[in-house]
């Protein structure tokens, strides 16, 4: 089938959830590459930031085992982490606040996490979504 539905997966990364100061964030879950092509595509969904001051830094890590990944070159990545995350300043719906963002990897290491952390003790609903191509699409 050729369609855009049927090539696609869409796996959760982190489920709904304030990121606050804990300075951990909240880790992603590993996805493994293993019968998808091309990027990854990670999908940032922020709520409604109150705080001015509040940073949210998004952190792309690859690895050839689950346990042993890395920080991903940026020469690796479609976009970039500090484009996928929020700066401090003044809040507007859809720029800095109630947006979508993305960052994908290009990579060949078979295993990639996406995780978000935050300065602030912000109640803000953050979730990722991780978006792949599969490598073969079922038959009409």
């Amino acid at each position: 089938m050729d369609d855009l539905y049927s090539g696609l997966n869409a796996q959760r990364v982190i489920s709904p959830v304030a990121v606050g100061t804990t300075g951990t964030g909240k880790t992603g879950k590993i996805i493994d590459r293993k019968g998808y092509i091309g990027p990854v595509l990670f999908s940032v969904g922020y709520g409604a930031i109150t705080s001015s001051t509040a940073v949210f830094t998004v952190t792309v890590k690859e690895g050839d085992a689950t346990g042993a990944l890395t920080s991903v070159a940026d020469a690796d990545l479609i976009g970039t982490e500090a484009g996928a995350g929020i700066a401090a300043g003044a809040r507007a719906s859809g720029t800095t606040m109630n947006v979508t963002k993305k960052v994908a990897y290009k990579g060949g290491k078979r295993y990639v996490q996406c995780s978000v952390k935050s300065t602030a003790t912000a109640g803000t609903p953050v979730h990722v979504d991780a978006i792949q191509q599969a490598a073969s699409k079922p038959a009409d």
